[in-house]
């Protein structure tokens, strides 16, 4: 049974709107979530107000969810309960404001216990409800015995998005999974144990919770379920453990295969195989939707996870990459209704298997410090040593916790937390919510009064038009902006662009009313900001003329689009985009690949894109829907909220994308490409910069300006040629200086202290690193320490030979005597100085220090 596609088929043919699973980076990213963790989350503007209600006004979908960051965190269980996952899907069905209790509970039961469905036997059925629910609790019995009828408080059912907002009771459809199986002390109806399962969650939203913690009742109340797939799946299938079910088993075959030891429940290394079964799935969908490893938010928490199932196959004996090797594997479950896995298989692979090659590089010596550790450790951890794991080895922190947590030892959470304390600062700051002025903007009236307005920027960069709605600064709605006034404007048409798809918004100007400074979409309505010059009003007709720099914008975009193809061509179907930035005079492109591009390579990209633009390719537009888009060809960017019919935009053969930006007619007006420079970005990513059109020609003018003015400091037609001559004079002129300081070279004194030879002196001229060596070499021991002035700042430098002076020791008390510091190995150290009249007071030191350690 694909009880999956049952779901969806069974709420479509009730009213629903099937809703694809959105991305698990939310779309409307305000930085309060790191991912989509529930089914409800991409309909969150919708239940608080935020955005209107769509028609129909209910939905199904089947959404993937992730918890493994932030307050919603299963990833210290995966592996070791029977169902949890830092991956999952969630089956839901939403009412907003339409149907409620009543309508919920009898969808709910009919699918669960219909045979045309789920087909689960009634007896093993439980309900909850919140213990003041009486209406639940009557509804019920309709379908389901009152003894069967459990009421629990707060803690169980009842459901809230965050301190104040809506808010209600909840309840839960529960399966007993039997005594014969489950009969410890918490294997009760509200015990902790796995007997009975809870499958369905629905939550009535019917309350508003205001500040003081008043409920209020809302005047449309909403329904938001949320059945787990997985133990769904498991359930049907008879078995007690998720990662038993069909849709894990072929994950567990595979790494026994690859472990050489076929996976075994009753196993004592089997939570190893499931670990790495359930983080495959998430590194997986993460890397495909454009995720990458990094240092810190989203891409830190996929690295965490990623690091956690490497370490679990060094647990199984596994010495090299082995992830990577179970992608076709996921792609075989999952790809018929995600085909993004397939897609995108060989880019996960290859980031998936430099992530491994990184840390298996460093996991040996890592685990042996942790070892070494745990060897002096009785109850407490050392935090310095766990940041040692996390600064040097690459061991994120929750990994050395979970290592101690298998030992029964703690953590010394507060010594790492002062090592971490710098970098934990700039992380915090990173994830806090941004935009709250716009997040609690006007937008929803904004919207229910005029709906989306639209784009005529295709075909006309001036356009005469009407002022439909006025925001402030605060973007809150009023009737006029007065001279000098910051806002932003609603047009009924609009010629500018509002920022999407990496191309930056329109500025411009209402002709002789605002000047117009940015363009943004705002929940699908395109808003420019203004500053007024004269007092704007709504219902203003006014002529709004895009500014000449979108010429030079669309050269640059369609040259991405170009650059975005020749690397597919040139690197493997590996190449994904991971961003993009365009501008009027630059272009910046991201892109998965695992290793720095070459000279040849970015040379050979260049000319491709420059072919491609000299051949004069026309470039069309074309309005489908996306399966058809799909059958083009188009290549589409993950996370890119896309419509019913979409944008195909076609450079002939060469490049077929779905974009909504703007472009060139024809790609000879490009003009030149020039790549300015190739870095990387976070591992596996990289990340091109280059211009083109009027930027590429006053590039080249720049070059050849340079290479004018270096002609001329060379006095030299060929500058090669002339550098070339230059190079040989300063090599001779180099040798003629050493000859002369060789000659002139100053005799250093030796003294002698309890039979070791001793060198304190200051020399004006020469290398007083190479006099030390010379020093070590002429003498069968020798403690020397140098001083030379360098204009206002003073160097020295001391080295010791088969004596008891360290080097590196004597020179940290010497250097502060001249107000610098320094230091070194045993046998060789410098430093440097900024008082050159205490040089005199520092030999004195130094030569005590001698006679006190020799």
């Amino acid at each position: 049974m694909d009880i999956r596609q049952k779901f969806l088929d069974y709420f479509e043919s009730r009213g629903h709107t099937v809703v694809p699973s959105a991305p698990l980076i939310p779309i409307d990213d305000d930085g309060s979530l790191l991912f989509v963790n529930a089914g409800m989350v991409p309909f969150k503007g919708i239940f608080t107000g935020e955005e209107p209600i769509p028609n129909p006004p209910r939905a199904t979908s089947a959404q993937t969810c992730i918890r493994a960051g932030g307050k919603h965190n299963d990833l210290d269980n995966v592996g070791y309960t029977a169902r949890h996952h830092t991956m999952f899907e969630m089956l839901g069905n939403f009412s907003f404001g339409d149907y409620f209790k009543k309508e919920v509970m009898a969808y709910a039961w009919e699918f669960v216990t219909s045979p045309e469905y789920l087909g689960l036997p009634v007896d093993k059925l439980w309900v909850t409800v919140h213990e003041n629910d009486d209406e639940a609790f009557e509804l019920w019995q309709a379908h389901v015995p009152a003894d069967r009828i459990m009421r629990f408080g707060d803690k169980d059912n009842f459901w809230q998005m965050g301190d104040t907002g809506a808010c209600g009771p909840c309840s839960e459809i529960f399966y007993d999974q039997g005594e014969e199986h489950f009969n410890g002390p918490e294997d009760h109806m509200g015990g902790e144990g796995d007997r009975f399962l809870e499958i369905w969650n629905l939550v009535f939203m019917q309350y508003e919770r205001d500040a003081e913690g008043n409920l209020k009742p809302l005047p449309k109340p909403s329904i938001d379920t949320g059945m787990g797939f997985e133990r769904v799946a498991a359930i049907k299938e008879g078995v007690l453990n998720n990662y038993h079910s069909s849709l894990f088993m072929p994950y567990l075959e595979k790494i026994g295969e690859l472990v050489g030891e076929a996976y075994a429940y009753e196993a004592p290394n089997s939570a190893s195989y499931r670990v790495i079964a359930d983080h495959l799935r998430s590194t997986s969908f993460l890397l495909a939707q454009g995720v990458n490893f990094d240092k810190e938010g989203r891409g830190y928490v996929l690295r965490r996870i990623m690091r956690r199932a490497i370490r679990h196959g060094y647990l199984l004996g596994l010495r090299e990459p082995f992830m990577y090797k179970l992608v076709d594997t996921i792609g075989a479950v999952m790809g018929e209704q995600y085909p993004y896995l397939i897609e995108k298989a060989e880019a996960i692979k290859a980031s998936m298997k430099l992530e491994e090659e990184r840390f298996f590089d460093t996991i040996d010596a890592g685990i042996k410090l942790f070892e070494e550790e745990l060897e002096n450790t009785t109850d407490m951890f050392n935090g310095e040593v766990a940041f040692k794991l996390y600064d040097t080895y690459g061991f994120p922190l929750d990994l050395t916790e979970d290592m101690l947590r298998e030992k029964g030892i703690a953590l010394d959470s507060e010594g790492f937390d002062r090592k971490m304390e710098a970098q934990k600062a700039q992380s915090k700051a990173s994830w806090k919510g941004t935009g709250e002025a716009a997040a609690t903007g006007d937008f929803k009236e904004l919207k229910e009064q005029f709906g989306q307005n639209t784009f005529v920027g295709y075909e006309k960069q001036t356009y005469q038009t009407k002022i439909l709605g006025l925001l402030d600064e605060h973007f809150k709605q009023v009737s006029s902006l007065q001279p000098g006034s910051i806002g932003w404007v609603m047009l009924e048409e609009t010629p500018f662009y509002a920022e999407s798809g990496g191309q930056i918004g329109d500025r411009g100007q209402l002709e002789s009313k605002a000047k117009v400074l940015d363009t943004k979409l705002f929940q699908g309505m395109n808003l420019s900001e203004v500053e007024a010059t004269e007092t704007i009003s709504v219902d203003d007709s006014v002529v709004a003329i895009v500014d000449q720099a979108r010429n030079e914008i669309v050269k640059h975009h369609s040259a991405t689009h170009l650059l975005h193809a020749a690397l597919y061509d040139i690197l493997g179907e590996h190449i994904s985009q991971a961003g993009s930035l365009v501008e009027a005079n630059r272009l910046r492109f991201d892109f998965s690949h695992p290793q720095a591009l070459s000279a040849e390579e970015i040379r050979t990209v260049e000319n491709w894109v420059n072919e491609k633009i000299a051949r004069g390719v026309s470039s069309t537009t074309q309005e489908m829907n996306i399966d058809e888009a799909r059958a083009l060809g188009a290549k589409a960017q993950f996370g890119e909220k896309y419509g019913e019919s979409v944008r195909v935009v076609s450079m002939g053969d060469v490049s077929v994308e779905l974009c909504g930006g703007t472009h060139v007619d024809n790609t000879a007006e490009i003009g030149l490409f020039v790549i300015s420079k190739e870095s990387g970005v976070s591992a596996g990513v990289r990340r091109i910069e280059a211009i083109c059109g009027i930027a590429a020609t006053k590039y080249l003018f720049e070059l050849q300006d340079s290479l004018e003015s270096v002609k001329a400091e060379v006095k030299n037609q060929d500058p090669i040629a002339g550098i070339g001559k230059l190079k040989e004079q300063i090599k001779t002129l180099k040798e003629e200086l050493q000859a002369a300081l060789n000659s002139t070279k100053k005799e250093l004194s030796v003294t002698e202290i309890n039979g070791v030879n001793v060198i304190v002196d200051e020399v004006e001229a020469g290398d007083i690193k190479e006099m030390i060596d010379e020093a070590k070499n002429k003498y069968p021991n020798i403690a020397v320490m140098l001083f030379q002035k360098k204009g206002d700042k003073v160097m020295l430098a001391c080295g010791s030979k088969e004596t008891a002076i360290k080097a590196g020791d004597w020179i940290k008390q010497i250097a502060p005597v001249l107000g610098g510091g320094g230091g070194g190995r045993p046998d060789f150290a410098q430093a440097g100085g900024k008082d050159p009249s205490k040089i005199a007071e520092a030999k004195e030191k130094a030569l005590a220090y001698l006679e006190e350690n020799l």
